[in-house]
């Protein structure tokens, strides 16, 4: 049998070393896939969440028989077991007969706010 290696001798330490470092890292990779996808899950909830608080608060006004005031006003408003800032900003229209409301939502920090306007019957 000539020198070198044959069938029956296996793999080496170092061949072994390596083959382990190589699924490591392809664990590691899988891991960190996974957080990333889950902290997106929880950042889409959060804006959608935070998208019809923005709603429900648009319709609040839309209904209101009263006309809210002009000018910018903030708060802060539980919905779905979490709370968020809102901020409301009311100008004149073109037409002196309506207002536009605009509602802004903040999700979280970092994230865009969640906005909706729409314009309503200033009397």
């Amino acid at each position: 049998m000539p020198e070198g290696r044959s069938a029956e001798h296996g793999f080496t330490l170092l061949e072994m070393l390596v083959a382990l470092a190589i699924f490591s890292l392809a664990g590691l990779a899988l891991v960190r896939l996974q957080a990333v996808s889950v902290r997106t899950a929880s950042d889409l909830d959060a804006r959608l969440i935070a998208q019809v608080t923005a709603r429900n608060l648009a319709y609040e006004r839309l209904t209101d028989p009263t006309p809210p005031a002009k000018g910018e006003s903030e708060g802060r408003i539980a919905n779905a077991g979490r709370e968020f800032r809102w901020k409301q900003v009311v100008t004149p229209a073109d037409d002196r007969r309506l207002v536009m409301v605009t509602v802004m939502v903040q999700a979280g920090a970092g994230q865009s706010p969640a906005v909706v306007s729409l314009m309503r019957p200033a009397t």
